[in-house]
């Protein structure tokens, strides 16, 4: 099963409607065919706006997938604006070197407070 054979399964299930779908996702509707007719898939930048109108975690959405059997991933939601958020961002704009300090220095963080318990 491709990623958009397991959307519109997932749309069966929920019965929700194509129109729906793509009003909720900001995805035209001719898109969303195109997927059924020509048996692709939706372009990764839209995952997540498919995941949050079908209620799915990105793992859920490709369970069963070809993709799902090559990709071993955990996946983790962060809300935009929270703290664990603005870590994440910050991370991103480091360089190889610093992210291991980086790491290494939460590690460090973490085995203290365990010894402090």
């Amino acid at each position: 099963m491709i990623i958009s054979e397991r959307i519109f399964q997932v749309l069966k299930e929920k019965r929700i409607s194509q129109k729906y779908f793509s009003e909720q996702t900001g995805i035209a509707q001719s898109t969303i065919s195109d997927w059924k007719r020509k048996k692709t898939n939706p372009a990764s930048d839209k995952i997540m706006a498919i995941c949050n109108v079908l209620e799915l975690t990105p793992y859920e959405l490709l369970e069963g997938t070809e993709s799902r059997k090559k990709v071993k991933a955990d996946y983790i939601m962060i809300d935009g604006g929270s703290d664990s958020f603005d870590l994440m961002q910050q991370f991103r704009c480091l360089d190889t070197m610093d992210r291991g300090r980086l790491l290494g220095y939460a590690q460090a963080l973490t085995d203290k407070r365990e010894q402090d318990s």
